[in-house]
């Protein structure tokens, strides 16, 4: 197994007794990366089986507090269980200004580093086997931003017998062939990676979208995604309230899902109006046949 994506919760601002508030946790190599930290995180992780200690990194949409204030919990909790690894937090700037002020109000600094990082758009994070990239998303006037897990270009099978006949002599242009670079040689000739590596036919791509509005680019930053995780609030019949409200409707979702060419599309951020999935799948499974309302402790493997 490569990934674990586990939901933690799946509730639209307010917790119901079948949802929390929205968290997600992705499980990869023996690590845990949260995407946003809903109200009670912590104990729907222990619910989960996941380990409160392995978290490594959190991801925060925008400030809205079903999707930030779980984040205190856990500092607790990994204080109280020793944690001595640091934590990174990535979110917007009102989100880091508000994790800074409740840190220095309840007492005491975490006995561990807390890292707290400024996203922007782009790559916010490039690590040996995986990358993270955000995108600004619409959500009323806050600064909302959604987010790509992508695991790093693995090295693909490199062509010996190419590389020595375009003329690329062995050694340091030979590594950075391999790692997915273009070369120029001494004669100016360009040799791009592909002409003798082989690339690699899968690679994880998930994407989170937070709370938003329909946007063309999240069908931009979604290309060939394996699961698209998206904002669908509401149902099809209840698009000018979504879109008033800086949200998404299930056919919103399943829509630019189809544009993007995704594998899987699974609608989170689901109102508590809703008490079954019927009405927010009514028509949506026409426009992509692999939808799923997200559910608590739902999970996905990807092998």
């Amino acid at each position: 197994m490569k990934l674990k994506i586990t939901f933690l919760g799946t509730s639209a601002a307010i917790p119901t007794i079948k949802r929390s508030l929205p968290a997600i946790a992705l499980k990869w190599k023996g690590k845990i990366i949260l995407f946003d930290a809903g109200e009670g995180v912590q104990r729907q992780m222990v619910k989960a089986g996941l380990s409160i200690l392995k978290t490594k990194q959190i991801f925060i949409t925008h400030s809205h507090g079903d999707h930030v204030l779980g984040v205190f919990g856990l500092l607790h909790t990994m204080a109280m269980l020793n944690r001595q690894d640091p934590l990174e937090i990535y979110g917007p700037k009102d989100v880091i200004e508000l994790i800074l002020s409740v840190i220095s109000r309840v007492g005491h600094d975490p006995p561990y580093k807390v890292l707290l990082k400024h996203v922007h758009e782009g790559t916010i994070f490039e690590g040996e086997d995986y990358i993270v990239r955000a995108f600004k998303v619409e959500h009323g006037q806050l600064e909302a931003y959604g987010y790509v897990f992508e695991e790093r270009r693995a090295l693909g099978k490199f062509d010996v017998k190419k590389a020595e006949k375009l003329g690329v002599p062995k050694g340091p242009l030979w590594k950075m062939l391999q790692e997915g670079k273009d070369v120029v040689l001494e004669n100016g000739k360009i040799i791009k990676w592909t002409d003798v590596v082989t690339p690699p036919k899968y690679k994880v791509k998930v994407v989170y979208t937070g709370d938003t509005k329909p946007l063309e680019k999240t069908v931009e930053y979604s290309k060939n995604a394996i699961v698209l995780i998206h904002d669908s609030t509401f149902d099809p019949t209840m698009s000018r309230e979504a879109h008033e409200q800086g949200h998404s409707t299930s056919l919103d979702a399943a829509v630019i899902a189809k544009k993007a060419n995704v594998k899987s599309l699974f609608l989170t951020h689901i109102s508590a109006r809703y008490d079954t999935e019927e009405p927010l799948l009514k028509g949506v499974k026409d426009v992509i046949e692999n939808t799923y309302v997200a559910e608590d402790f739902m999970s996905i493997w990807i092998f």
